[in-house]
């Protein structure tokens, strides 16, 4: 593989790195954004009742742990080129939600959202490299085409 992808990989996985590090680092500022945006639905919450009395957390105390040490364990893992394609779906799943709870620039006025505009339009060239990497995958196999016969 050129060393201009894997440094590019690297780079690329250094933001969620970093992210998941800062999330883990202000755990409660992270709890309480998710506090303040996510709602859980009435299906659901009997669940997280249980996972609350089972962790001894609140709800967006656990979310902020995971999503923190997701972005990290899935940063790594495309930095170190292991399991790229599962990581980069995951990831892909994992900025949809956080861009349709976090970045909701549709509910906010003209002059106000633009910062959060900016934000979900970041978080969409992610998901465009995002899925560059999943259909790129660990690189090309020296007996496989790349692209299939074309």
């Amino acid at each position: 593989m050129p060393a201009f992808i894997i440094f590019g990989r690297v780079l690329f996985a250094v933001l969620f790195i970093y992210s998941g590090a800062t999330k883990l680092l202000a755990i409660q500022a992270t709890a309480d954004a998710v506090a303040t945006k996510v709602v859980i639905p009435a299906l659901i919450a009997p669940y997280t009742a249980q996972l609350e009395t089972a962790t001894g957390m609140p709800l967006p105390q656990v979310l902020a742990i995971l999503s923190g040490a997701f972005e990290i364990i899935a940063g790594l893992m495309i930095a170190l080129n292991f399991g790229v394609r599962l990581f980069s779906i995951l990831l892909i799943i994992y900025v949809v939600l956080v861009t349709y709870y976090f970045h909701d620039f549709w509910n906010q006025t003209p002059p106000d959202n633009g910062k959060t505009l900016v934000d979900a339009l970041k978080n969409l060239s992610l998901i465009g490299a995002l899925f560059m990497l999943a259909g790129y995958g660990r690189g090309p196999r020296i007996a496989e085409p790349a692209y299939g016969d074309v």
